[in-house]
């Protein structure tokens, strides 16, 4: 058997030849284990940190809304006027029990959400509202806006896609610059073809129409020639070119949750929708976008 002498020099000799090679391929991979394993040296460096999942807390303390006529209850109560009383996001209305309401309770929905909705609010006054919003700090705010951009007097006159997009960057921009840690529910724009073929039906809502509601979907209701189905199908395609707007820039934001499309695919029916102009939702549609609203926020896991 060697004795101590010759085996010592051989692991010196080994670990030299080791060492060698480790120097030899560090550029490439890094060499050498600190004292809990973990490889130490450039490779390591270089090796990327886990990226941080999204922030989301389901049991919010207070909401402020942003959006359009939606928001405000509009031809919900009465005709051609705001009933925010009824409004899916933060309304009081017993009948409806608003997001705010499921959340906080009657006194807390009082007391802490607030209302920035305009109506006939367009995407590029968004980040106005969002600067309201900011100043009222709250843990949530629902954004429900698109409709206005694509119900306009021509298909032409639409919105474009790229100032959309821009308009609602900006905006979660401005929140941020006022509320870093405010979360931000986003409903999908609605089918606003589904809403067309619903409210058809009733000879008084076609009558409200005429006065300009939405122009680019509603005019001409019963034609069916090609003209107008061509006119409606490009309302709906702006529709969904918006919605898949929403859905990636908000996905960019860890505190922003988008519905997954859940307004737009909701099945709207004529009991939904207002009993003035057959096309905004009245209060039991104001209800289902609650509960669409109550089941997104309060879930564990995002929408797919």
């Amino acid at each position: 058997m060697p004795d101590r002498s010759v085996r010592h020099r051989s692991r010196t000799a080994l670990a030299g030849l080791a060492a060698l090679a480790c120097l030899g391929s560090a550029a490439l991979a890094g060499c050498g284990s600190g004292p809990d394993g973990t490889t130490k040296g450039p490779a390591a460096e270089r090796r990327p940190s886990p990226a941080a999942g999204p922030v989301w807390d389901p049991r919010p303390k207070s909401i402020a809304a942003v959006g359009d006529s939606i928001t405000r209850g509009f031809d919900a109560c009465s005709v051609l006027a705001d009933c925010p009383e009824v409004s899916w996001s933060t309304g009081t209305d017993s009948s409806v029990r608003s997001l705010a309401v499921r959340l906080l309770g009657a006194s807390g929905a009082a007391d802490h959400s607030w209302n920035h909705a305009v109506t006939g609010a367009r995407m590029a006054q968004l980040p106005e509202q969002m600067a309201l919003a900011a100043d009222d700090d709250p843990d949530l705010v629902t954004v429900m806006i698109g409709a206005n951009d694509a119900c306009r007097d021509s298909v032409r006159s639409m919105t474009p896609v790229a100032d959309f997009r821009r308009s609602f960057e900006t905006s979660l921009r401005e929140l941020r610059a006022g509320a870093p840690k405010a979360q931000v529910y986003v409903s999908s724009v609605p089918d606003l073809k589904r809403l067309w073929s619903q409210g058809r039906a009733n000879p008084l809502g076609k009558q409200i129409w005429k006065l300009g509601i939405c122009k680019s979907m509603l005019s001409g209701a019963d034609d069916m020639g090609a003209a107008a189905v061509a006119r409606r199908t490009a309302v709906q395609e702006r529709v969904v070119a918006y919605n898949e707007a929403l859905r990636e820039v908000c996905a960019k934001d860890r505190r922003c949750r988008y519905d997954g499309g859940a307004v737009f695919d909701y099945r709207f029916t004529g009991k939904q929708l207002s009993q003035w102009d057959w096309f905004h939702p009245g209060r039991n549609g104001q209800a289902r976008l609650a509960e669409i609203a109550y089941r997104n926020v309060t879930a564990v896991r995002p929408p797919a």
